[in-house]
């Protein structure tokens, strides 16, 4: 054959407005609101948004944000917690054009400030129970912002000067707001930011493609039925919701909104919703499975609850599963848009015993249908590790569902994407039948109630006591949440200081979730080259 020949497929043959659209989530919202506009979309205590509102609210809150000069590549933040204007923002932001960045509501000022600089963040929409907060982040912050207040059930007594109120704000845009799609599906639509593992947090770059995708890779990996019921019981700052905002409207769900992780209103909410599906860390499993006096019960249906990190105990997994729920693992990291790795379950291993079952629901599992590629790998070569259960590599992935990069950081950008493989810095094996399980991180990262905790962080903290000569921080087993940090202190000669002066100290200089949780004064051990042996701490508490 001749390498001249024309190929006749491409002649005269181009995209047109007929034959191609950037791949949006937006775009889920109106299908919805077109063919069910009269369905609950969202419940919030005593109030309801049917899907054409919801859509009308949407509109109009993108509109009002172009009023004030929000345009492509504008960053607007949000702290808030799981309440209607989140789910809004969710939409209302991308059809602006601009970037959406969902602040982690348990950060610190001096965090969350860092954030709204590095983002170059123009306006801050905010709920009323973060007001204090929010008047630190002016002081520290750089940059001029525009602050728009939600008010909800906590008083504003603190008014910050020229703030604007949500709900004004929102009904001076118009519902009929003609946005349009982006100009090319690669544009960022969200940005969110890691937890600081190694300094500063990262800004991972998310794009409207991945988006799209990875919400339809949620549907098809939980085997979701359409209608569903979901509670919001994941906070919507982690990877916006593993997607979760976007893939309810695929689905054509209703949204139920929850402030916070009240274990008692969260199972009222199950039995007086007939909730369907809901998400979270292995600790919200456990608060459900150890709630006090409640008998087991036979609900309509089997509620589906999705866990990621390290699953939870087999006792937790039976205890909960007695009450009627369905627990699926998940697996991903906000590089990849939050899950991205599904335990696909086979139907024969419900006939193996308990303890067995548990081993294989460990598992991380397989790639999402979204995911193009999934492996571990030996991270010199790049080559994929055996196939034995036993021989330990590096969790890499390739595919539409991996980040654009880190905001502002091409060095990072570009060590994470070395080979052509994003490398996640986990540690794992694949088992015969290709289901992948980790086994380590290479990072000392500590997943506590499904946070990650810098241990490389806590220890620069504490180092900065004048009592302490050298200090390593580890992650400590712990029934409630995973792991919880501990901290091994060496002092200076003729210092004394106590466990509680210390903690004193840790609440003053970090975020409350981060304070270690025990800490025990002792020499490190060390290798021949000075390097604290951390196996040998984790191995003393474990």
């Amino acid at each position: 054959m001749n390498n001249k020949e024309k190929n006749i497929f491409e002649d005269y043959l181009s995209k047109c407005e007929a034959n191609y659209q950037p791949l949006s989530p937006i775009t889920f919202l109106k299908r919805t609101a077109d063919t069910f506009p009269n369905k609950k979309a969202i419940i919030y205590e005593n109030t309801t948004y049917t899907y054409d509102s919801f859509f009308k609210r949407c509109k109009k809150l993108a509109s009002a944000l172009v009023n004030i000069g929000v345009k492509k590549g504008t960053t607007v933040s949000i702290l808030c917690p799981n309440t209607p204007p989140m789910l809004e923002a969710h939409y209302a932001i991308p059809m602006t054009k601009g970037v959406l960045n969902c602040l982690n509501i348990r950060l610190d000022a001096k965090t969350l400030s860092f954030i709204i600089d590095h983002s170059e963040t123009k306006i801050l929409i905010y709920d009323t129970e973060f007001e204090k907060i929010v008047m630190d982040i002016v002081g520290f912050s750089k940059n001029p912002l525009i602050l728009i207040c939600i008010e909800d059930i906590f008083s504003n007594n603190l008014k910050l000067e020229n703030t604007i109120d949500y709900e004004n704000f929102l009904n001076s845009g118009e519902e009929n707001f003609n946005y349009k799609l982006p100009d090319d599906e690669w544009d960022a639509i969200t940005l969110n930011y890691t937890s600081g593992t190694t300094g500063n947090p990262k800004g991972v770059i998310y794009h409207h493609r991945g988006a799209y995708l990875q919400a339809i890779g949620n549907h098809l990996a939980w085997n979701m039925q359409n209608h569903p019921v979901y509670l919001w019981t994941l906070p919507m700052f982690h990877c916006n919701g593993w997607c979760f905002p976007w893939t309810i409207s695929i689905a054509m769900g209703t949204h139920v909104c929850i402030r916070k992780l009240d274990i008692n209103k969260i199972f009222s909410l199950i039995i007086k919703h007939n909730i369907s599906h809901l998400c979270g860390a292995p600790i919200v499993l456990n608060m459900i499975s150890n709630l006090q006096n409640i008998k087991p019960v036979k609900f309509k249906n089997k509620i589906h609850i999705a866990t990621a990190a390290a699953p939870p105990p087999s006792t937790v997994i039976k205890k909960i599963e007695d009450l009627g729920f369905e627990v699926t693992h998940l697996y991903g990291l906000t590089e990849t848009y939050g899950p991205s790795v599904v335990n696909e379950w086979d139907p024969k291993w419900n006939n193996m015993n308990p303890s067995e079952r548990s081993k294989i629901k460990a598992r991380q599992g397989v790639k999402y249908q979204t995911l193009e590629n999934l492996s571990v790998n030996d991270p010199n070569t790049l080559k994929p590790i055996p196939f034995d259960g036993k021989t330990i590599g590096e969790v890499m992935f390739k595919g539409n569902v991996v980040m654009k990069g880190y905001l502002k950081n091409s060095k990072a950008t570009n060590e994470a994407f070395s080979g052509g493989w994003f490398h996640s810095g986990d540690l794992g094996v694949t088992h015969p039948d290709g289901y992948i399980e980790l086994k380590d991180r290479s990072k000392d990262v500590i997943i506590s109630g499904g946070e990650n905790i810098s241990s490389i962080e806590l220890e620069e903290i504490i180092s900065q006591n004048e009592s302490v000569l050298e200090v390593a921080v580890v992650g400590k087993n712990d029934e409630k949440w995973g792991e919880v940090p501990c901290a091994f202190i060496k002092l200076k000669d003729n210092m004394k200081i106590t466990e509680d002066d210390i903690i004193k100290f840790c609440y003053e200089n970090m975020a409350r979730f981060k304070v270690p949780k025990k800490i025990i004064f002792s020499d490190l051990p060390k290798t021949s080259t000075g390097k604290i042996q951390k196996f040998k701490l984790r191995d003393q508490i474990n």
